[in-house]
């Protein structure tokens, strides 16, 4: 590998899926250094029917589920074609592309655990003519473990300060968080939602596909009748290791409390917003107690009130975005996930056992050739 290319490429639809997430990542020195990124929308079309099918509202059967798979592999080659035609990049440069897919179904526990992104990674090679890796998770699930977060190695690699505990945190359509440890140790678990929810309840009641600066939530007022039902959620309560996704945390979750018919939209969304923070502090306050700081990447960290309302809970600990550290916020998922393929290829392990709960190290992911 050592004369290999030192480009890859990392995709990612997250749990909102309002769009795929590229990154051109170089590995010169091991850490990985975002060159290029780009976010490329979805059709509205596919993202309603991604939705439908992530929280359980739309059953496929094996012809549409084919379909779906295929249609959505044929969207992440094309935000990385994007991307690379953008950079000026050509696709014998990139090593490999690192392709997360989009997650219909994360179920992690039972007796028959699985985790299940789509997004044909067959289509993406052929198409682009480089060779993918893909099917991060189920490695990890497969070895008794959650499959998620698989961010928090990266974290630490970019982010972490000897002797000083610090707090990572993921504000996506789900929200996560990574401990780490002034001791070097590292941490982390989904603290449950984070955008999801206020996208949906913003989408159905505005039409508007997520809170601008939050200013729909801050026009409400916190209804703490409906914020005490919704904590009263099991999964709140749960120890780590533990994972969510919108199967779980989704509006016929929030609307079969009686009390969100009674409410302005407004409230709701206030309450929304309270519930993502909220749930996020109390976890840290919990968990890492001793944190220093909170540096947050993910859509979040753009939604003013929650940052505010964050910064309020975790106070005196300052929240910042990880920008002011050199990394950007948007993109640290798509990094990580290049980050992942190059790991793959290289036979290393992309799991920390001690975060997912899996039973060790695994390999993670499939590889996909290209044609060559």
């Amino acid at each position: 590998m050592s004369n290999a290319p030192s480009l890859y490429l990392g995709l990612i639809s997250g749990t909102s899926a309002d769009g795929i997430d590229a990154a051109l990542v170089s590995f010169e020195h091991e850490r990985p250094r975002l060159l290029a990124a780009r976010t490329h929308p979805w059709p509205d079309a596919l993202r309603a029917q991604i939705l439908a099918v992530a929280q359980g509202a739309t059953a496929l059967d094996p012809d549409a589920f084919g379909r779906l798979d295929v249609a959505l592999g044929q969207g992440f080659a094309e935000a990385a074609l994007a991307l690379l035609h953008d950079s000026g990049t050509p696709a014998g440069a990139v090593r490999a592309i690192g392709s997360h897919g989009q997650t219909v179904r994360h179920r992690p526990t039972g007796a028959h655990p699985f985790t299940l992104q789509l997004g044909d990674p067959a289509t993406i090679a052929e198409r682009c003519g480089v060779d993918v890796v893909a099917d991060f998770r189920r490695a990890d699930v497969a070895a008794g473990g959650q499959g998620a977060p698989l961010l928090p190695a990266v974290h630490a690699m970019l982010l972490a300060q000897p002797g000083r505990t610090r707090v990572v945190l993921n504000l996506g359509g789900i929200a996560n968080i990574t401990v780490l440890g002034a001791d070097g140790g590292v941490t982390g678990f989904d603290t449950g939602p984070a955008n999801g929810l206020l996208d949906a309840w913003c989408l159905r009641q505005r039409g508007e596909a997520f809170d601008r600066d939050g200013a729909f939530a801050a026009s409400g007022r916190v209804d703490h009748a409906l914020l005490d039902a919704l904590l009263a959620d099991p999964y709140f309560a749960l120890a780590p290791p533990k994972s969510t996704g919108r199967e779980h945390f989704h509006l016929d979750w929030l609307t079969a409390q009686p009390r969100v018919a009674a409410l302005a939209p407004a409230d709701v969304q206030a309450t929304l917003l309270e519930l993502s923070a909220r749930s996020v502090a109390e976890a840290i306050i919990r968990h890492a107690p001793d944190a220093a700081d909170v540096l947050a990447c993910g859509g979040g960290v753009h939604n003013r009130a929650l940052m505010q309302r964050l910064a309020e809970r975790l106070a005196p600990r300052p929240v910042l975005s990880t920008a002011a550290f050199g990394v950007d916020p948007d993109f640290l998922e798509a990094t990580a996930f290049a980050w992942l393929a190059r790991q793959r290829l290289l036979g290393r392990p992309g799991n920390l056992p001690a975060v997912t709960g899996a039973r060790g190290p695994r390999l993670l992911g499939a590889i996909h050739p290209a044609p060559r």
